[in-house]
């Protein structure tokens, strides 16, 4: 028997500020770069300094930097502004919402059905079910504007047969239907959903590409051979100036080899030099790798921690003997695993890590969201995974449903579009074969001074 419940909650859009961690830097703003724009110009139009707008945005002060159309930086607080009051409820440092709000004329009802595992039988389960309170979050969030949400959810467990979910008379009236978790239930109810005229938001990890069938399909998640691809091309762009070096970790049960050598034939494609050596160097021989005239940005072919304590052991003799040496240092999405772990090394080798979402533990709109879970919840969120499902559901919920709210079949969650801000996972899509594919793509960067900065594409 499928299990049933029904929400009705005022919802709308809210903007949210990606903070950096340990940041003194207060940002008041973001701006889009426009063509021929330059930093004093951009300092200039704020009434900031040429060194207050780097110390906003530190990867300005790295090697090669330039401004690029399009790119979003960060734009502090002026030094004479009035200071902020510090209240519990506050969710932005910026001075003026970066939503616009929905006049009464505008506003409407959402109707949002979620078909995922619900229950409390299994892993699969419970995930799901933090996942679903981060969307009741988002509701309860985003209610200042006046969007009535008429939410629905069905447990819609593994091998069930979800034809009979899809009989439920609320279900052909959803705009938006989040779900499966499971593959084999995509088919019927991406066929529903477009019989329907219904978005279907696939959130997580599915087989196969239903993107590609369906133009009703929504896919949120991406899988790190896709985030290590556009990696591969973000490397030739944001390390133009540095002196690559490969390091073979012996790893045999390592999944970045792919990887590794779509690099190497990048850079043999545009003529850049890199040097290949091997944790199993002598230190003389591993030395020689670098390059002391220039920053130095090394690659592992391989994810797993192990070697990665091998590689750390090895650059900290290496830079204790060359003082001078400038040594940076690209990771995979799994290392934010390991991150209470290495976080020290990470800033001591300016480490850049390619992901698609980002769990910034020193967010006041992380904070915002965890405290306000507990106090609805009387629980914590799972600490065990990541990204956090309920940070997760959150950010679903407000991209979504705000998008729809505001833009109804015009929407298309194009970069641009929606002024919302993500807690953790960034979202930008575009079409891939007949649907809508999440294409955000960003650097976690953590600073020697000891900050953190997400550089989103």
């Amino acid at each position: 028997m499928i299990r049933y419940a029904r929400y009705i909650i005022t919802a709308c859009m809210l903007s949210l500020v990606t903070l950096l961690a340990a940041q003194t830097v207060k940002i008041q703003t973001q701006h889009k770069v426009k063509k021929s724009e330059t930093r004093y110009g951009i300092a200039k139009q704020y009434g900031i300094t040429i060194d207050q707008l780097e110390a906003a945005n530190p990867e300005m002060r790295m090697p090669g930097y330039e401004l690029k159309k399009g790119d979003y930086i960060n734009i502090p607080v002026r030094a004479d502004a009035p200071a902020e009051a510090n209240t519990p409820a506050a969710t932005s440092t910026q001075a003026a919402p970066t939503t616009t709000p929905l006049t009464t004329a505008q506003a409407k009802k959402v109707k949002v059905g979620v078909m995922l595992p619900l229950h409390d039988k299994d892993g699969d389960g419970r995930r799901m079910v933090e996942y679903y309170r981060g969307l009741l979050l988002a509701c309860d969030r985003v209610s200042k504007d006046g969007i009535t949400v008429d939410m629905h959810a069905w447990n819609v467990e593994k091998g069930a047969d979800v034809n009979k979910t899809l009989q439920e008379p609320d279900a052909a009236n959803c705009d938006i239907i989040i779900g499966p978790l499971y593959s084999e239930q995509v088919k019927p109810i991406a066929e529903f959903c477009h019989a329907h005229g219904i978005r279907q938001v696939i959130p997580f990890s599915i087989d196969g590409q239903p993107t590609t069938l369906y133009d009703c399909v929504w896919q949120v998640y991406q899988s790190n051979a896709e985030i290590d691809a556009v990696a591969a091309n973000r490397f030739l762009e944001r390390f133009a100036t540095y002196h690559p070096v490969i390091i073979d970790c012996g790893d045999p049960n390592s999944t970045k080899a792919p990887f590794t050598a779509a690099l190497r034939s990048e850079l043999d494609k545009k003529g850049v030099r890199y040097s290949l050596t091997s944790l199993n160097s002598s230190d003389n021989d591993f030395a020689k790798a670098f390059d002391l005239s220039r920053p130095n940005i090394v690659v592992l072919n391989t994810e797993h921690s192990p070697k990665l304590n091998d590689t750390f052991a090895k650059l900290n003799i290496l830079t204790m003997a060359n003082k001078n040496l400038n040594v940076s240092i690209l990771g995979y999405t799994e290392w934010l695993m390991y991150t209470k772990v290495y976080q020290d090394l990470f800033f001591k080798y300016d480490a850049y890590i390619p992901t698609y979402f980002f769990y910034n533990e020193t967010s006041r709109d992380t904070k915002w969201v965890e405290n306000n879970y507990r106090q609805r919840f009387n629980l914590e969120m799972d600490a065990n995974g990541l990204p956090r499902y309920a940070l997760s559901g959150f950010d679903h919920g407000c991209f979504f449903i705000g998008g729809v709210a505001q833009f109804g079949s015009r929407f298309t969650g194009a970069r641009g579009q929606m002024a919302y801000k993500s807690v953790q996972t960034p979202m930008h899509f575009s079409r891939q074969g007949k649907g809508m594919r999440n294409k955000n793509f960003m650097f976690v960067h953590y600073l020697p001074a000891r900050t953190i900065e997400s550089i989103s594409y």
